[in-house]
C-alpha cells in the first residue's frame, strides 16, 4: 500500500503489517522445507496438473513453465495453468501441493464458481482504481470545503473496490487450496501423511491473501478517518 506523508492514522496499519511481514517469511519457510521432501508416488507437478485436470473433465486447459520462483498461477484468458520450473518439473509435497492449488483455480472457471467469476469481472475496475484512489485521495487536501471532501470521498469509493476484489479474493483461494487437497487425497496422489504437509504448504500461502485484505482494510478505514477530519 502507498504511504503518501506520514500521519498518527498510519498505526492502524501496523497489525497488517506485522501480520504480511510475518506471512511472507511462514511461507518461504514452509515452501523451502516441503520443497525439498519427493512425494512418495514420484509425479512432478506438471503430470499432477495434467491428471487433475483431465480426472475432472476439463481439457481445454494447458500445463506451462513459466521462469521465477513461487511464480505459479492460473490465467484464466489463455486458460493455462503456469508453475514456475522448479514445482513444473519437480516432484517435492510443495510443487504437488502448488500444482493442485493452481488446477483448482482452473476446475472453478471450468464449473463457473461465483467467486472467481466476480474477480475476473472486476478486475479491470481494480486496476484502474488502484492507481487513481490514492492521487485523487491526494488531490483533496489541496482544496477546502466541498470540494476537498469530494476528492476524498472519489478516492475512498476507488479503493473501496480494491478492498471488494481483496475480499473476493479470500474465498477463490481458500476454495481452490481445498479442491486441490481433495483431489490429492481422491485420486490417491499423496499419501495421508503427505496430504497434511501439503495443507501446511498451501495454508502458508494462503496467510499471504489474508495479510493483503487486512492491510486493505484498515487502510480504507484509515481513509475514512483521515476524510471525516477534514469535514
Amino acid at each position: 500500500m502507498p504511504f503518501f506523508f506520514f500521519d498518527p492514522t498510519m498505526i492502524l496499519l501496523l497489525p497488517a503489517f506485522i501480520l504480511a511481514v510475518w506471512a511472507q517469511i511462514k511461507v518461504r519457510s514452509t515452501y523451502n522445507t516441503y520443497k525439498k521432501v519427493a512425494a512418495a508416488r514420484g509425479l512432478s507437478g506438471a503430470e499432477v496438473a495434467r491428471y487433475i485436470l483431465q480426472r475432472n473433465g476439463v481439457y481445454d486447459v494447458e500445463v506451462e513453465a513459466v521462469p521465477g520462483e513461487l511464480s505459479d498461477h492460473y490465467d484464466p484468458r489463455s486458460k493455462k495453468v503456469r508453475l514456475s520450473e522448479s514445482n513444473y518439473r519437480g516432484n517435492s509435497i510443495a510443487a504437488v501441493a502448488i500444482a493442485a492449488h493452481e488446477t483448482g483455480h482452473a476446475i472453478q472457471h471450468a464449473v463457473g464458481y461465483m467467486p472467481l467469476t466476480l474477480r475476473h469481472a472486476i478486475l479491470p475496475v481494480t486496476n484502474f482504481a488502484s492507481y487513481a484512489a490514492f492521487p485523487i485521495f491526494i488531490i483533496g487536501f489541496f482544496f477546502s470545503g466541498s470540494m476537498s471532501l469530494f476528492f476524498m470521498r472519489l478516492g475512498i469509493l476507488f479503493f473501496a473496490a480494491v478492498v471488494l476484489f481483496h475480499v473476493v479474493t479470500l474465498p477463490v483461494e481458500f476454495n481452490a487450496s481445498w479442491r486441490g487437497l481433495e483431489q490429492l487425497k481422491s485420486n490417491g496422489i499423496l499419501l495421508e501423511n503427505e496430504i497434511k504437509a501439503a495443507r501446511k504448504v498451501l495454508t502458508a500461502a494462503a496467510l499471504t491473501y489474508v495479510a493483503a485484505a487486512a492491510m486493505a482494510l484498515l487502510e480504507l478505514l484509515r481513509l475514512i478517518i483521515l476524510a471525516n477530519s477534514r469535514d
